[in-house]
């Protein structure tokens, strides 16, 4: 379980100084992303969980005359944002929790999120408020990890840890794979007034590592960001030293040339809100 207290500290500061490789990881998920959040004109977004800007960057270049707003509960990550969109005039970011950001004036025609809304530790309500303050012709586009059997890499990389580091959390914990049941993301954004719900599913390379030593690149990686990192951190030496033999060998299986390139899977959910 990632609850909103790891990402105002821990998590959210390790996702801050590594935001380049977590956008590297999920490059070929952004492009589908924001081709889908691009179907439609935009005059106002509003980016959920925004991280260090990648998607509310990618918007206010794509929609010049729009009015761009990325918000995430890490003050690390939101400082991050902010000083990679100083050129660009549209695109403002703010430390806030979705569930209860409720700016004047400002309603958005297009809510999304990367990966960023399996952390609410109550989402019908997140979503209900999120409604709310929606335009009437508001369009909700977010991506969410499938099932981690789906996502072998996850699975692979938590499985080479010792047994019984990492406690199973509840199926529909705030984390990773909160979102991965379809009947139950949508049952959620049912009750919670949205309607017209579809689920796209994409594949696409997660890539872990590049460069010259991208074995080595993502190695390290791992040890940051990822399903294993904090438990690894804590491990003594001897257990380290082999978990790090095990994650070594199944990287440089999966580097080809260069780059440490992992089956991903993902949804891309959409729909709009119910009458008012």
């Amino acid at each position: 379980m990632t609850t909103k207290l790891d990402w105002q500290s821990r998590t959210g500061d390790s996702w801050a100084a590594e935001w380049q490789r977590t956008d590297r990881s999920f490059g070929g998920l952004t492009d589908q992303l924001m081709g889908k959040a691009s179907e439609r004109p935009i005059r106002r977004a509003l980016d959920i969980g925004c991280g260090a800007g990648e998607m509310s960057l990618s918007l206010g270049r794509g929609h010049a005359n729009a009015e761009i707003i990325g918000i995430d509960i890490s003050a690390n990550l939101i400082e991050v944002a902010q000083a990679r969109a100083a050129h660009l005039s549209n695109v403002s970011f703010e430390v806030a929790d979705a569930s209860d950001w409720d700016p004047a004036n400002y309603a958005p025609d297009l809510i999304v999120s990367r990966h960023g809304v399996m952390f609410f530790e109550d989402p019908v309500r997140a979503f209900a408020h999120l409604a709310r303050i929606a335009a009437p012709d508001a369009r909700l586009v977010f991506s969410c990890f499938r099932s981690q059997e789906e996502n072998p890499w996850a699975e692979r990389v938590e499985g080479f840890l010792p047994p019984g580091t990492i406690v199973p959390p509840d199926r529909f914990s705030p984390g990773p794979f909160a979102f991965a049941d379809q009947a139950h993301v949508e049952g959620i954004l049912r009750d919670a007034g949205w309607i017209d719900v579809s689920f796209m599913p994409v594949d696409y390379a997660y890539i872990a590592g590049s460069g010259p030593d991208a074995t080595e690149d993502a190695i390290d990686y791992f040890q940051r960001i990822g399903p294993a990192a904090r438990a690894a951190a804590t491990l003594p030496p001897e257990e380290k030293a082999h978990f790090l033999a095990r994650l070594r060998r199944y990287v440089a299986n999966n580097n080809d040339h260069g780059i440490v390139a992992l089956r991903a899977s993902a949804w891309i959910v959409s729909a709009r809100p119910g009458r008012r």
